[in-house]
């Protein structure tokens, strides 16, 4: 039916005259104006008329084609309207009942508010009334505690504690019967908390465990403990930062010296008022430093106390009720804000003024020794704080000994040091000192050591630089990191002045020459010596002279300098020392030009005493002595390496002694005496020739084996230990026949290369084998010329031979 109604409509809604009044903002008044407008009135009317006409047909075939429809409709309005009035009667009587039930149950309702509202005021009433009851009775109870003074303090706070708990959350006031009660414990309250903080104070000043204890159970009953706490530590912190401000104030330091300085001008030291400055600023800090060791003392008494006092009700610690949710402790914030302030205040000084940067930075260590004798006394006091708590009988001490042990001054933090961030402060003027004390250190050298000069420096100079070294040394002995510090600045001056002195030092072939007599470059090279002996007995004598107050790192670092003095010294000596070692093996070589293959001579002749190459020896030693290693100051330096000199030339004595061929009788005695002349050669290059060991023993050995027999020489005890085998079996060669050649013979060496060889060879293994084979070519001789038997000598080397290779 609806498809049927839209599809009859549609035709005469699509009319244009239609358009305009279907349009959603259709409006009468607009339509007529501009109708009028256009003046076409008559035709609009015209349209109007057909469409009310047209309008009018539709609705008469639509009522004609439906009008079943439409009456059906009519009789479904009329059932509506009868529903709607039963509706109706059932609310109205529905609203009847509501009202008879209300009229029942408001009236009972209202009573029971009534009687609700009374019931609560009673109880407040009766909790007011307790309330006043007890705080008439805690109010009397509080003016008999208040008579008995400090000894009732603590009930009396307890009581107060009391009455403030029963004051909160209600109104006390205009109630006449407690007015004057509370008057009097308002201004009870007052004298107590001020009782309280005169017994801390007092106590925290004389040190009184039992005075402080009382005050601060005092504050907990009270319930202000922790804000009291950090009221008396915050006014230390000020008091400690007024102090610091005051003995840095160059207006102060310079007060006296200038008592009437003209207006608006800066306030300087003059020249002459420098030393009282300075003096007057060392004053206030010593000042300073008593203060703030006096803040720290009480702030860390007050801290013990706290970590020993317990409430006696709760048992609950004082402590933790201060550094409740992680936060540090007293005495480290407390320490923390006091270095802090220390680092600020000291910049800020310095920054403003500089005769404070250059006092702080020139004396420096009196600054440190202000902070490490503050150290020192803190420490002190921690160490006997403990014992005079535990003694004490006024306080209630129930703490664990692991929270005993916490202690900042004697126990570091892990992450934090407390003596570091004590001396944090001191850095820059630190810093600041060290280079001034290297430029003290170096400035003498500079000036003894000038660019084109030649010499070293004189006595009186060395002995500036070594005061200038002991002084600094001595200065900062207060200190084991300002000690540490400076002797490494001492050992910078120690290698300077060695770098200086190697500079001197002739590197010429003058310089080395033990024919003539001093050259200046050797002049020159032993002046330079003697000035680094002398340095480095000095400076090896400050260290001792410290004593406990240099550290060992210190010692070693200056130790460590003196190695380079005496490697310098080594250095400048050494060519002098092998000018000296080549000449005696030059001299000892000439042996071989002699002949020492005579045999006995008649009684009658008298026998030389000595070798000719001998007597140059005994000359020349002696001469190098007295012309070249006299001059020298540090005599137990030259015999050091003199020593190795005079080894060196017994151990080539008694090799060429042993390459010797031939050899007589006659030879033998001179060899010996000679033997007995090598150790008054070698005299003069120690100081005993005893003193030589392995060398001195080896010659006195070896010559009763000169006349011993073959046999005899094999099996001494003084082989191989002693002796080494290549030295004999060289000594068994000159009692050979001239077909078993001697090693050098067979490989047709001079004396002189086949001792260099076995110099570069000192392994007796390869000696050994070389000698093997000299015997192994005298092996294939005799099989050559088919000899029918060996040299007696050969059996008994072969069996040397063999020893010295089986051992």
């Amino acid at each position: 039916m609806e498809d049927g109604r839209e599809a009859t409509a549609s035709p005469l809604l699509k009319d244009g005259c239609y358009a305009d009044f279907l349009a959603q903002e259709f409006d009468v008044k607009t339509y007529t104006a501009q109708a009028i407008h256009h003046a076409v009135i008559a035709e609009q009317l015209a349209k109007l008329a057909q469409g009310i006409s047209q309008l009018d047909k539709e609705l008469h075939s639509q009522v004609v084609a439906r009008h079943e429809d439409l009456l059906a409709q009519a009789t479904g309005i009329e059932s509506l309207e009868g529903v709607l009035q039963m509706m109706q009667t059932r609310i109205s009587a529905l609203q009847a009942a509501v009202d008879r039930i209300r009229s029942k149950i408001v009236d009972p309702y209202n009573k029971i508010v009534a009687r609700i509202t009374q019931l609560a005021r009673l109880q407040v009433a009766c909790d007011l009334l307790r309330r006043i009851i007890r705080i008439l009775y805690l109010s009397k109870r509080l003016q008999v505690q208040l008579q008995g003074g400090s000894r009732e303090i603590t009930k009396a706070a307890q009581s107060l504690n009391e009455l403030d708990y029963l004051s909160q959350g209600v109104d006390l006031s205009g109630i006449d019967v407690i007015e004057n009660d509370l008057l009097l414990i308002s201004r009870a309250r007052l004298e107590v908390e001020n009782q309280a903080q005169r017994l801390l104070e007092q106590g925290t000043e004389i040190q009184n465990p039992t005075q402080v204890g009382t005050a601060l159970q005092v504050f907990y009953n009270l319930g202000s403990l922790r804000e009291t706490i950090s009221s008396v530590v915050g006014g230390y912190r000020t008091t400690i930062q007024d102090n610091i401000i005051r003995a840095l104030d160059i207006k102060g330091l310079t007060q006296p010296a200038n008592p009437r300085g003209a207006p608006g001008r800066a306030v300087l030291p003059t020249p002459g008022s420098t030393a009282a400055f300075r003096a007057a600023l060392w004053t206030n800090l010593e000042k300073l430093m008593d203060q703030i060791c006096a803040a720290c003392r009480q702030v860390q008494h007050l801290q013990k106390v706290l970590m020993k006092k317990r409430d006696p009700v709760t048992h609950v610690c004082f402590i933790d009720e201060i550094i409740k949710d992680g936060q540090p402790d007293i005495l480290y914030t407390f320490w923390t804000d006091v270095t802090n302030t220390l680092s600020e205040e000291f910049h800020r000084a310095t920054e403003a003024s500089s005769y404070l940067k250059q006092a702080f930075e020139g004396e420096y260590p009196k600054l440190l020794r202000l902070y490490n004798e503050l150290w020192r006394r803190l420490q002190q006091y921690s160490a006997s704080l403990q014992g005079a708590l535990t003694g004490s009988g006024g306080i209630d001490i129930s703490l664990d000994s692991e929270a005993d042990s916490k202690d900042l001054f004697t126990q570091d933090k892990p992450d934090y040091n407390p003596e570091k961030a004590l001396k944090d402060s001191l850095q820059p003027y630190e810093a600041a000192y060290l280079s001034k004390s290297l430029s003290r250190l170096f400035d003498p050298i500079n000036l003894v050591f000038p660019l084109c000069g030649r010499n070293p420096p004189s006595n009186d100079e060395l002995d500036s630089i070594i005061k200038t070294i002991s002084s600094e040394l001595n200065v900062a002995a207060i200190d084991h990191s300002l000690s540490l510090a400076v002797a490494k600045n001492a050992a910078k001056t120690v290698q300077l002045f060695c770098v200086k002195s190697e500079q001197l030092l002739s590197t010429q072939g003058d310089a080395s020459q033990v024919i003539g007599p001093l050259t200046d470059g050797q002049r020159r090279n032993i002046a330079v010596v003697n000035s680094l002996h002398r340095l480095h007995q000095a400076v090896a004598k400050v260290v001792p002279g410290l004593g406990s107050t240099c550290p060992p790192a210190a010692a070693e670092s200056l130790s460590s300098s003196l190695e380079g003095v005496q490697a310098l010294m080594s250095s400048a000596v050494q060519p002098l020392l092998q000018s000296v070692s080549d000449s005696i093996e030059a001299i000892i070589i000439t042996l071989h030009q002699e002949d020492f293959s005579g045999q006995l001579s008649s009684p009658d002749k008298p026998d030389v005493p000595c070798s000719l190459y001998m007597k140059e020896l005994q000359g020349f030693i002696s001469r190098v002595m007295a012309d070249y290693f006299c001059h020298f100051h540090c005599v137990d330096f030259i015999y050091e390496n003199t020593e190795s000199i005079a080894q060196r030339a017994i151990e080539l004595f008694i090799r060429h002694a042993s390459l010797l061929r031939p050899l007589g009788e006659g030879g033998k005695m001179r060899l010996a005496a000679d033997f007995a002349q090598m150790e008054m050669a070698v005299a003069p290059l120690c100081r005993r020739v005893s003193d030589l060991g392995k060398p001195y023993r080896m010659l006195r050995s070896f010559r009763p084996l000169l006349f011993q027999t073959s046999s005899l020489i094999a099996s001494s005890p003084a082989v191989g230990d002693l002796i080494p085998y290549s030295t004999l079996l060289h000594f068994l060669f000159t009692r050979a026949p001239s077909e078993l050649k001697s090693p050098y013979q067979r490989a047709e060496w001079s004396i002189a290369r086949y001792s260099q060889w076995l110099d570069d060879h000192p392994s007796e293994r390869d000696r050994l084998t070389l000698i093997r084979g000299a015997l192994e070519a005298y092996v294939q001789s005799v099989r050559a010329r088919q000899g029918k038997e060996f040299a007696p000598i050969y059996p008994v080397m072969l069996q040397l031979l063999q020893k010295a290779t089986n051992g």
